[in-house]
């Protein structure tokens, strides 16, 4: 019994540990623009309110599965928190202020976290065995890695801007496939597979096009002013 509680225990913390790129990236992404002191902030009470509600929505994850159109849903949203993140504002003065934009970088990085984590929860529940103990114990065990690799990240982010695409590049590319992993759309894709097996690569494209044509755009109308 020992033995399979430990077994358990590490197929969880290998998920988690996989997985928690995906989460670093997103943290990484939603607190570039804050000021040092309050990115330290966001990305410990940003990963600790996602780890949280994740494993909320681990232990209820054979309920969602009977909610129609979930995935769907969540890779659309998805698609807007990823351009969103690509086009970012700043404020006119460089700085940006602190309450909101602490609290909007938390916001987000909670809920994409979420919305990349409905696939992600029914392995965790599935590797639990039933087993709500094991759930918590496993992503906690997470939080540090993620913590950390949230912050290698952001200083590759600032040294090198063009990774900003490549984060949102990601998050879209993962939206792409829950969009296609929806089972309400099974039978539609299954007629039309290379649409299904197409549309990550289609959604990629579609946000780092839209995000690099929003920031010309943003170019061009200050040039003219």
């Amino acid at each position: 019994m020992e033995q399979d509680f430990i077994l358990s225990l590490l197929m969880i913390i290998g998920i988690d540990l996989v997985l928690g790129g995906d989460n670093a990236i997103v943290i990484a992404m939603a607190c570039r623009n804050l000021p040092t002191k309050q990115r330290n902030k966001a990305i410990i009470l940003g990963t600790f309110l996602a780890i949280f509600f994740r494993i909320f929505i681990t232990i209820i994850a054979v309920y969602l599965l009977k909610v129609p159109f979930l995935q769907l849903v969540g890779g659309v949203f998805l698609l807007y928190i990823a351009f969103h993140l690509i086009v970012g504002k700043d404020d006119e003065s460089g700085k940006v202020k602190s309450y909101q934009s602490l609290w909007k970088a938390v916001q987000t990085i909670v809920i994409a976290d979420l919305l990349m984590g409905l696939d992600n929860v029914i392995a965790i529940a599935g590797a639990a065995n039933g087993s709500n103990l094991l759930v918590v114990i496993g992503l906690f065990i997470s939080i540090p890695i993620i913590i950390w690799g949230s912050k290698i990240i952001l200083v590759l982010l600032d040294r090198f801007p063009i990774l900003i695409y490549v984060g949102g590049g990601l998050l879209a590319f993962t939206a792409g496939k829950m969009i296609s992993g929806e089972n309400q759309l099974e039978h539609l894709l299954s007629s039309h597979p290379i649409i299904g097996q197409s549309l990550p690569f289609l959604t990629t494209s579609f946000i780092l096009l839209g995000g690099l044509l929003y920031q010309q755009m943003g170019i061009w109308k200050s040039e003219k002013k």
